[in-house]
C-alpha cells in the first residue's frame, strides 16, 4: 500500500503540468494595498481576490461578492460569498473586508490607493457575509475601488507594522495560486490552490523565471523555455521564424496606452486653435504608427481608447492635410519668409518618442513649421520642465485603466503645479460634464457622459494625440482554451489546460 501511495505521488508529480513565465525584477511586496511596481503587483494578482473584478470585456462583475444592490445612489449592500477559504483553510468574511478598508486608510500604512477611497463615508459589517458601504455622494468609481485585493484579519490584526511585516513576503490571499517560493532575485514558484472557490486551476504551477535582460528573455522564449511573453514589433516582424509561428500563437490587441504632444496653451504661440488644427493637419499619424512599430498600432483619436465605453466612434478621425495646414498658417501671417517655429522636449531612456519627435519634426517641415527637439534625462525633465510647465511642448505618453477617469488630466481645477492636466486646458463645459460624471453610477450614462467628453476634448485639439502601440502577445500553441478578449487572454487563465 505505501508502494502504491508513493507511486502516486512520483507520478502526479512527473504529470504536473508548469505554465513557464518570466520577470524582469523582483517584486518588493507581495500585498495588495502596497503593491505599487508591475512585478508585484503581477504575483499578487494571482494570489488575491478583490470584491469585484473586470469581465473580459471590461465591465465589473462579482470577484469575492455574490451580488451587489444600490438601495439608494449613496448606499451599497455587497453580499459575500460563502464558499471561499484562505489559503490557510480559515474562512473568508465581511470582517476581512472591514479590516482592509481600515488597514488602506490607517495614516501608518503607506500606500497609493487611499485617495480611491475619499469619497466613502462608512465600511461596515451587517452580518458575516453582507456589507453596507455608504459614499458621501453618488460616486462613478463605487465598484471599482473594491477591485483591490482583501486582507486577512485572522492574520493581521496584531500586525504592528504592515510595511514591514513578514506578511508582504509569505503571503496568504484566496486567490487561484498559492506562493511556493520566492526569494529577492531569483524565481518564483506559486501552486494551484485546490480549495479555490471558483474550482482549482487546471494548471497545477506558475513558474516565473527571473530574467533581468529583455533580450535574454527573447532567448528563452525562441528555445520555448517560457510559454507566455510579450514582444517587440521589432521582434515580431524581423527577429522570429517561421518554426517560432509554429509553436506559438501570437495575440494583438491595442494596449491601454497612447502618446501625445502637449501644446502649453498658457503660452501665446497655441492660444489660437487655428494654429494647434494646422500642426494637427501636418502630422501624418499613420505614418508614425508603421515607421515606429511596423504598423503594430493604431492612430490615436482623443483621450479614451478604442473599445472602451469612453469612446466616441462619432468623432471623426484627425485629418492629414498638409495644403489645408499651409492655409491654416498662411491666415495667421506665417509663411516661408516668417516660419512659425516651436520646441519640443522629450526624455532620454525612451527610443520610440525620440524618434517620433524626429518624424514629426520631418513632417512639420513640410508644411512650413520649424520643430526643434530637446532631450532631457527623466527626473530633470519632470522636476524642471514637465510639472513646472515651463515649455512649449511636450512629448509623453498615459497608461489608462478600465475605468476612465477625466478629472486628473482634463479638469481645469488639476491646473496646478504637481497634479496632471499639464497643459493648462480649461472648459466650462468639460468641466461640468467631469463633475457630472463622477456622481453617475448608471454605466450607461456614464459613458453618454464620457462620449461628449471625448468630443469636446478633440474638438480644442489640447493635445496632439498621436498613436496606440499594440501590445503583442505570444502563447504556447499547444495551451488550451485561449480566449483572447479585450481586456487581454489571462481573464481566463483557471480553465487553461497545458498538455
Amino acid at each position: 500500500m505505501r508502494f502504491i501511495t508513493i507511486l502516486l505521488i512520483i507520478l502526479t508529480y512527473i504529470q504536473a503540468s508548469t505554465l513557464n513565465l518570466s520577470i524582469s525584477s523582483s517584486p518588493s511586496r507581495l500585498n495588495p494595498i502596497l503593491a505599487n511596481d508591475t512585478a508585484s503587483s503581477e504575483i499578487a494578482d494571482w494570489l488575491f481576490n478583490g470584491l469585484f473584478k473586470y469581465d473580459k470585456n471590461g465591465n465589473p462583475i462579482e470577484d469575492l461578492a455574490l451580488s451587489h444592490t444600490f438601495e439608494t445612489d449613496t448606499k451599497l449592500i455587497i453580499k459575500l460569498r460563502k464558499n471561499v477559504k484562505w489559503h490557510d483553510g480559515k474562512d473568508f468574511t465581511s470582517r476581512d473586508v472591514v479590516f482592509t478598508y481600515n488597514t488602506i486608510l490607517d495614516p501608518k500604512v503607506f500606500n497609493s490607493i487611499k485617495s480611491n477611497y475619499k469619497e466613502v463615508a462608512s465600511v461596515k459589517a451587517l452580518d458575516d457575509y453582507t456589507i453596507e458601504v455608504i459614499y458621501k455622494k453618488a460616486y462613478f468609481k463605487a465598484l471599482e475601488i473594491w477591485m483591490v485585493g482583501i486582507l486577512p484579519y485572522h492574520l493581521l490584526k496584531d500586525e504592528k507594522n504592515l510595511m514591514t511585516s513578514s506578511f508582504n513576503k509569505n503571503p496568504i490571499g484566496t486567490g487561484p495560486y498559492v506562493l511556493n517560493s520566492f526569494k529577492v532575485g531569483q524565481n518564483i514558484k506559486l501552486k494551484a490552490n485546490d480549495n479555490y472557490f471558483e474550482g482549482r486551476p487546471k494548471i497545477d504551477e506558475l513558474l516565473y523565471k527571473f530574467i533581468p535582460d529583455t533580450n535574454t528573455s527573447f532567448l528563452f522564449l525562441k528555445q520555448k523555455k517560457l510559454d507566455l511573453s510579450g514582444l517587440t514589433p521589432l521582434q515580431i516582424d524581423r527577429q522570429i521564424d517561421a518554426d517560432f509561428k509554429k509553436s506559438f500563437k501570437i495575440i494583438e490587441k491595442p494596449s491601454f496606452s497612447y502618446s501625445y504632444v502637449g501644446l502649453n496653451l498658457k503660452n501665446k504661440k497655441f492660444k489660437d486653435i487655428r494654429i494647434r488644427k494646422a500642426l494637427s493637419l501636418a502630422i501624418n499619424r499613420q505614418e508614425l504608427v508603421d515607421i515606429l512599430f511596423f504598423g503594430h498600432g493604431k492612430v490615436c483619436n482623443g483621450p479614451f481608447l478604442p473599445g472602451s465605453f469612453a469612446y466616441d466612434e462619432q468623432t471623426k478621425p484627425a485629418e492629414h492635410n498638409i495644403k489645408k495646414a499651409k492655409e491654416l498658417l498662411k491666415e495667421l501671417g506665417y509663411d516661408e519668409n516668417n516660419r512659425f517655429s516651436f520646441e519640443i522636449i522629450t526624455n532620454t531612456g525612451n527610443d520610440t518618442r525620440i524618434n517620433a519627435a524626429q518624424i514629426l519634426q520631418y513632417q512639420l517641415s513640410k508644411a512650413g513649421i520649424d520643430m526643434k527637439i530637446r532631450v532631457m534625462e527623466w527626473q530633470a525633465y519632470l522636476n524642471t520642465i514637465v510639472h513646472p510647465r515651463n515649455y512649449e511642448a511636450i512629448l509623453l505618453g498615459w497608461s489608462l485603466s478600465l475605468m476612465p477617469d477625466a478629472y486628473p488630466l482634463w479638469h481645469s481645477s488639476s491646473d496646478k503645479t504637481g497634479r496632471f492636466n499639464l497643459v493648462g486646458y480649461s472648459n466650462k463645459e468639460v468641466d461640468r460634464l467631469i463633475e457630472k460624471g463622477s456622481t453617475t453610477i448608471n454605466r450607461d450614462e456614464l459613458g453618454k457622459i464620457y462620449k461628449s467628453i471625448f468630443k469636446k476634448i478633440t474638438a480644442d485639439i489640447p493635445y496632439l494625440f498621436l498613436y496606440i502601440p499594440n501590445s503583442i502577445t505570444v502563447i504556447n500553441n499547444e495551451i488550451k482554451n485561449i480566449e483572447p478578449a479585450f481586456t487581454g487572454i489571462t481573464h481566463n487563465q483557471k480553465d487553461w489546460i497545458k498538455p
